[in-house]
């Protein structure tokens, strides 16, 4: 247990853990994304897979896992930018773009909070509903995104999550050593492509709703 917590205590330690942390929410994005798909089939289909996780015994303890890495994951994440902030107390020199400096880096806390502020919201509007809402989910998410406030809301929020996980996916290899000059270029435009994937994959489903249903009674 000793070498655990030195390891954590570690900035290096702390910044493979939040990398490791990442990595496994950017799987439950992917998957999550793959099950919201099924709404492009149909209500019966959509309702079924949604059915079928509320009903299943190991929801549960899914999502206390699912809590435990977005506790841990934030955690990590607010304690090393207070300690780069305390490096760094008068800031750069020089322009947030150069020295490989980017808006997506420079950004990463204030992406960070923006993505716990639509979890948040996400969870209270989609998880944290009546039962005969949970019932008909297709024609929840279809009636809610027949709002125009609430689908830009939405996407751009999933744009800053995109920013977030891209710049977030690049940092994770570099942190566990996964960085080489062969392929260290390959990896920055998978971490890119990533992240626009999961912010027009994600973003698909507001405006296709908005845009090509009609508001179910």
């Amino acid at each position: 247990m000793s070498w655990l917590l030195a390891t954590v205590s570690a900035s290096i330690g702390k910044k493979q853990c939040m990398a490791l942390s990442g990595l496994a929410l950017c799987g439950f994005l992917v998957a999550h994304l793959s099950g919201n798909f099924l709404i492009f089939l149909g209500p019966e289909k959509f309702n079924a897979y949604a059915h079928f996780l509320e009903s299943h015994p190991l929801l549960i303890p899914a999502e206390i896992g699912l809590a435990f890495l977005f506790l841990v994951h934030i955690g990590l994440a607010a304690r090393v930018t207070r300690e780069n902030w305390a490096a760094r107390p008068h800031g750069y020199a020089v322009k947030a773009t150069e020295g490989g400096r980017s808006l997506a880096s420079g950004t990463m806390w204030l992406s960070g909070l923006i993505t716990l502020v639509f979890l948040v919201l996400h969870l209270i509007h989609f998880k944290f509903v009546a039962d005969d809402a949970k019932m008909d989910l297709h024609k929840l998410v279809v009636t809610t995104f027949h709002s125009l406030p609430y689908v830009v809301w939405y996407v751009f929020a999933v744009c800053v999550l995109g920013l977030h996980v891209g710049h977030g996916l690049k940092s994770a290899f570099r942190s566990l050593g996964l960085e080489h000059p062969k392929y260290t270029l390959a990896l920055l435009w998978l971490s890119r492509l990533f992240g626009v994937a999961i912010a027009i994959g994600y973003a698909s489903i507001p405006i296709w709703a908005y845009f090509f249903t009609r508001t179910l009674a």
